[in-house]
């Protein structure tokens, strides 16, 4: 758990940007090959259509694209960035990891930059962890970066799994500010989870050490939604009670993308409005850590996220990991 009060620094959004792969697949696409039907998908998840990586478009270029965007945004050079963190489960390589791959891409030479894996929460993993360095004073701006390329991991003859997933990625420029320069701006606090019990109900069936393959994406769905509101809404209070907020004081909440119906009941239980809540689950699919970021850089593009704004980003992914962070934009 982090504070703005808690020493000189805080960690302040100057940029947002993403990327997503060319080709949309619709969900009248997948019907072609799979027992299902656009009305059963958005029924079920709100899904109308998802980007699918092509391949020469791996992870490590959607997430420069998404970097390189961030950094436009914020008005930003590669030279004015020291550290990049890389949110992913889908990396183009047991190792080097992507983060390497985008500091190359950038021209970087200086800085450090790693992957941390925490799968669908992995973002807001990211953006903890980056707020931590930043705060500290060893680093003096970030990029924190979701990119995916779930379509690699599913089996696309599972129509309970494959019609569920996408690939893109969104980053955002954190700066470590003053407090006299960010003026309440900033990372408020941050809520990290993790129980290792619940493995069976979402994972990849193959790795490096045990089956030498990549393996495809297993899942209990029901058990996931049943536990998956119940532990984005624990985190969410958490921050509101850390920060003496509520969801009357959110401006936004950005919940990660899996499923229009955990959005909505997990809003519903924190008592967050529906106009407050964004989604692009029917745009992107899940996304996992890259949803976040791209639901942040879809509400900023259109003028919804503007300067002052409260915004709640939470997620719960596979392990299972759930987290939340509330943010002064």
């Amino acid at each position: 758990m982090t504070h703005l009060t808690e020493g000189g620094l805080s960690s302040v959004v100057v940029g947002v940007g993403s990327r997503l792969p060319k080709r949309i697949v619709s969900n009248a696409d997948l019907q072609k090959s799979l027992d299902t039907s656009d009305e059963w998908i958005v029924q079920r998840t709100g899904i109308r259509q998802r980007h699918v990586a092509g391949e020469d478009e791996p992870t490590s270029k959607l997430g420069l694209g998404a970097a390189q965007a961030a950094l436009a945004d914020a008005g930003l050079s590669p030279d004015d960035v020291d550290l990049v963190i890389v949110a992913t489960s889908t990396p183009d390589h047991t190792f080097p990891s992507v983060a390497t791959q985008i500091q190359a891409g950038l021209g970087m030479t200086h800085g450090a930059g790693f992957d941390l894996q925490a799968v669908c929460s992995g973002f807001v993993f990211a953006v903890a962890t980056a707020d931590k360095f930043l705060r500290s004073g060893s680093h003096r701006r970030a990029l924190v970066v979701g990119a995916e390329t779930f379509s690699r991991l599913v089996d696309w003859t599972d129509r309970s799994t494959c019609v569920l997933f996408g690939d893109g990625a969104g980053a955002i420029v954190l700066e470590a500010q003053s407090r006299e320069q960010a003026q309440g701006r900033g990372v408020l606090t941050t809520h990290l989870r993790s129980d290792g019990r619940h493995r069976e109900k979402l994972y990849v069936d193959g790795g490096p050490s045990t089956t030498r393959t990549t393996g495809v994406l297993r899942m209990a769905g029901r058990e996931v939604f049943r536990h998956a509101v119940g532990m984005a809404t624990d985190v969410a209070e958490d921050a509101f009670a850390a920060t003496g907020t509520n969801a009357e004081d959110l401006d936004w909440f950005v919940p990660h993308q899996a499923n229009r119906r955990i959005i909505e009941a997990s809003a519903e239980k924190l008592g967050v409005a529906p106009s407050k809540v964004v989604l692009t689950v029917d745009l992107h699919a899940n996304t996992s850590a890259a949803s976040i970021p791209l639901a942040l850089s879809v509400a900023k593009a259109d003028g919804r996220i503007k300067r002052g704004d409260l915004v709640m980003i939470e997620a719960m992914g596979g392990g299972f990991t759930w987290g939340a962070a509330l943010i002064r934009w």
